[in-house]
C-alpha cells in the first residue's frame, strides 16, 4: 500500500511536507487520506508486497516451465493471475493518481507509474508491469520507514509533556490534567517523573536529567530556588515544584512550536527541486509520446510495441523519486540531528544559510560568560568607613536588577532596611543616584562621577574588570571590581570557529578594557566595547556591506534588533529573553557556545549530503534514460534507475542521523 503521504510531517505541522514530493503535493486538501502507512507496522506496510511478490514468483515459475500448469497457456488466466499480482500494489497508486487529478495535479509521478505499468501490460510484459509497480511500492515503504526515523528525535521532544502533574492540595496529593494547573499551585514530582510546566524548585535540592530541554544526557543539580523546566525528568527523591509559568507558555511548549513550523520554512535547494519537478514531469511524458510516435516517419521496419516499451522504460527512469524525497529527508534530518544536541533550527533554510556563515558576531555576556557577576576586589578611598560606604552602596542597588546589583548584594549581604533612601533616580547608562541623610550618594561608572563633577584620582582605564564607582556627599568614596566568568567552552569555540574558516568577532555594550581582556583571553582579534544597541546594528550592517555572511549570538533584550538584522541570528535559550529567543533563527538550548560550531558543521554536513543526492540521481537517470530511448535498458535497468537510486539517496540522506558533530 503506498503511504507516501505518511512522510508528511504529521507531527510538526499539517501541511508542512517535510519530505514529499512536489508531484504528490495535492495531500494540502486531503492528506487525512492519504496518511496511510504512518501509524502501521512494518509487517502490515509490507503486507501487500509481500503478496504481490509471492503471486509473481509463481507466476513467472510457470512461465518458465519449473511448475507446468496446462491452463497458464491461456492468455486470460495468464493477464488474470498477473492482474491479482498487480492490484495489491498497483491499487493504491492509481487511487493516488485519480485523487491527484481532482486537486488539478494531472502529472503526478503516480501518473508516471501508472501509464508505465498498465502501458506494460498492454503490451503482454505482465510480470514486468507488475515487478515496477512492486518495486516502486517495495521503494516508497522504505522511504516512509527512513522519514519515521528522521523523525524520532523531534517525535521523542514532542513526547516530553505528562498528560497529568500530582498537586498538592492543602497538603494532600492530588492528579489533575496539566493544562489545568494553574501559577502557584505546587507540584509533587516522584522519582522517575517528567515535569510538565515550568516553575521554582522548593525541595532543598533535586537532580533532573535535562536532554530533551538541552540535548545532555549528563544529570543537573538543581538547588532550593532555581528555575526547573518543564520536560526536565526528576532522578532522585521526591521534589516540590511551584509552578510560574502556564502550561501552554513554557519553555518546552515554545520549543515545540519552534520545531513545528521549521519546516515551514523552505531550503533554496529544496524550493528549486519542486519547482524543477513540476516542470520536468510533463516534458518526461511528452518526451515518451514521442519516443512512441515519432519513430514511425523515420523507421522503415517500425513496430509500435517495441517503440512503446522504449517509452514506458523511460517513463519508469525518470520518475523524480529520489529527488524529490531525498533531499526535504536529507534537511529534516539535519534539522533532527541538531534538536538531539539541543540546537533548534526554525527552518531547513537556515541549514543552508550556516553552511555559508564566514562570521560568527558574538555578545560577551550571557553568551561566551556566564552572566554571573562577582566582586573581585573593593577599594575604598581614605577618610571613609569602607563598610559603612558598602552598606549604603547595597541599600541603593536594591532598586536595580542588573547583575552588577545582584553581584554587590551578593557580597555585602541582607540590605539594611533602616536606611531612608530619598529621591532614588536612575540615570541611564552611567547608574543610580539616591539622598541619604540629607547627603548624595552615587553608585555607578565613572561618567556618573564626572557628571556631578566629582573629582578622582583612579585611571578607570587601566581596569580590565566591570569598576563601579562609588561617591557620597560630593566625594570620591571608592569603587569595586565586578567580573564575570567565561564560559568552560568558550575558548574552544573560537578555536573550532578558526577551524572552520569561520572568524570570531565580539560586540558589547561593556567598557572597552573589559572587552578587550576578554577577547584577549580567548584568542578573539576583532572586539568592540562601549556599545550601544544601534552600534552594534551598524557594525553588522558594516560586514554586511562586503557581501559576508554574518551570524549573530546573542541573549539579551537589546540583541534582539541585531539578531533579526544577521543572516543568522542564534540565541541562548536557557538564559535568553523571549525577545530574542522569538527573534532568532537559531536556538541553542542550554547556552553553551561550543554549539555554535557544532550547528555550523551540521548546516555544512546537510548541505553536502544533499548535493551528493542531487548528483548521484541525475548522474544516474541521464545515463539509463539515453540507453532506455535508444532501446538498450529494459525494465530492470529501469526500476534500478528509480527505485535504485532512490534508496541509496535516502540511504545517504539519513546517515546525518548517526554523525558526531
Amino acid at each position: 500500500m503506498i503511504n507516501h503521504d505518511s512522510i508528511r510531517a504529521d507531527t510538526v505541522g499539517e501541511h508542512s511536507h517535510v519530505a514529499g514530493c512536489t508531484t504528490c503535493s495535492h495531500s494540502h486538501d486531503h492528506g487525512e487520506d492519504h496518511n496511510h502507512g504512518a501509524g502501521q507496522s512494518t509487517f502490515k506496510l509490507f503486507l501487500p508486497a509481500f503478496v504481490s511478490l509471492i503471486l509473481l514468483l509463481l507466476g513467472l515459475a510457470i512461465d518458465n516451465a519449473w511448475f507446468p500448469v496446462k491452463a497458464f497457456s491461456d492468455h486470460w488466466v495468464r493477464l488474470v493471475w498477473y492482474a491479482a499480482a498487480y492490484l495489491p500494489v498497483g491499487f493504491p497508486v492509481i487511487r493516488e493518481m485519480f485523487q491527484a487529478f481532482s486537486n488539478k495535479e494531472i502529472f503526478s509521478e503516480f501518473t508516471l507509474m501508472t501509464i508505465a505499468t498498465l502501458g506494460a501490460f498492454f503490451i503482454g510484459e505482465y510480470p514486468e508491469g507488475v515487478a515496477v509497480m512492486l518495486f516502486y511500492t517495495v521503494g516508497e515503504n522504505f522511504q516512509s520507514m527512513a522519514v519515521r526515523r528522521a523523525k524520532g528525535n523531534i517525535k521523542a521532544l514532542l513526547d516530553q509533556r505528562p498528560d497529568e502533574v500530582t498537586i498538592l492540595d492543602n497538603g494532600s496529593p492530588r492528579s489533575i490534567k496539566a493544562e489545568q494547573a494553574t501559577i502557584g499551585q505546587t507540584i509533587q514530582l516522584k522519582p522517575g517523573d517528567k515535569l510538565a510546566l515550568d516553575g521554582e524548585l522548593l525541595s532543598e535540592s533535586a537532580f533532573f536529567n535535562t536532554a530533551a530541554l538541552t540535548g545532555e544526557s549528563k544529570p543537573d543539580t538543581k538547588m532550593q530556588g532555581d528555575t526547573v523546566l518543564a520536560g526536565m525528568i526528576n532522578l532522585n527523591t521526591v521534589a516540590l515544584v511551584r509552578i510560574t509559568t502556564a502550561y501552554t507558555d513554557s519553555k518546552l511548549s515554545r520549543i515545540i512550536s519552534l520545531v513545528q513550523d521549521a519546516t515551514a520554512q523552505k531550503a533554496p535547494t529544496e524550493l528549486f527541486i519542486r519547482r524543477f519537478a513540476k516542470i520536468y514531469t510533463p516534458i518526461v511524458v511528452l518526451l515518451a509520446l514521442l519516443i512512441t510516435l515519432l519513430p514511425a516517419l523515420f523507421v522503415v521496419d517500425y513496430v509500435f510495441n517495441d517503440w512503446l516499451y522504449r517509452a514506458l522504460v523511460f517513463l519508469v527512469i525518470s520518475c523524480p523519486c529520489a529527488l524529490v524525497i531525498s533531499i526535504p529527508l536529507g534537511y529534516f534530518g539535519g534539522i533532527g540531528a541538531a534538536s538531539r544536541h539541543g540546537i533548534l533550527f526554525k527552518g531547513s533554510n537556515f541549514l543552508d544559510t550556516l553552511a555559508n556563515i564566514r562570521h560568527v558576531v558574538m555578545d560577551k555576556t550571557g553568551t561566551l560568560t556566564q552572566g554571573v557577576f562577582k566582586v573581585q576586589e573593593v577599594v575604598i578611598s581614605e577618610g571613609f568607613n569602607g563598610a559603612e560606604v558598602l552598606r549604603l552602596a547595597n541599600a541603593l542597588e536594591s532598586n536595580s536588577t542588573h547583575p552588577v546589583a545582584t553581584a554587590i548584594h551578593a557580597h555585602v549581604g541582607p540590605v539594611d532596611e533602616s536606611l531612608q533612601l530619598e529621591q532614588v533616580e536612575e540615570i541611564a547608562g552611567h547608574g543610580l543616584r539616591a539622598m541619604v541623610n540629607g547627603k548624595s550618594l552615587l553608585v555607578g561608572n565613572f561618567k556618573l562621577l564626572d557628571r556631578f563633577g566629582i573629582a578622582y584620582d583612579v585611571d578607570a582605564n587601566s581596569i580590565t574588570a566591570t569598576v563601579v564607582a562609588l561617591g557620597y556627599d560630593g566625594r570620591f568614596a571608592g569603587y569595586l571590581t565586578i567580573a564575570d566568568q567565561l564560559k568552560p567552552d568558550a575558548a574552544e569555540t573560537v578555536t573550532q570557529l578558526e577551524a572552520l574558516g569561520i572568524t570570531p568577532t565580539m560586540l558589547s555594550g561593556d567598557r572597552s578594557a573589559v572587552v578587550r581582556a576578554v577577547a584577549d583571553t580567548l584568542g578573539i582579534a576583532d572586539a568592540y566595547g562601549d556599545l550601544l544597541p544601534e552600534d552594534k546594528a551598524n557594525k553588522i550592517k558594516e560586514m554586511k556591506a562586503s557581501n559576508i555572511t554574518v551570524a549573530f549570538v546573542g541573549d539579551g533584550v537589546n540583541d534582539a534588533p541585531v539578531i533579526a538584522l544577521s543572516d543568522v541570528g542564534i540565541a541562548m535559550g536557557g538564559l535568553g529573553s523571549d525577545a530574542t529567543i522569538e527573534t532568532a533563527d537559531v536556538v541553542i538550548q542550554d547556552d553553551r557556545p561550543g554549539k555554535i560550531p557544532v550547528a555550523i558543521r551540521i548546516g555544512k554536513s546537510t548541505r553536502r549530503i544533499v548535493w551528493q543526492n542531487i548528483t548521484m540521481a541525475f548522474a544516474v537517470k541521464a545515463v539509463v534514460l539515453i540507453l532506455g530511448a535508444g532501446g538498450l535498458a529494459n525494465m530492470w535497468e529501469a526500476v534500478f534507475a528509480d527505485v535504485g537510486v532512490a534508496l541509496l539517496a535516502i540511504g545517504n540522506a539519513i546517515r546525518i542521523q548517526r554523525m558526531k558533530f
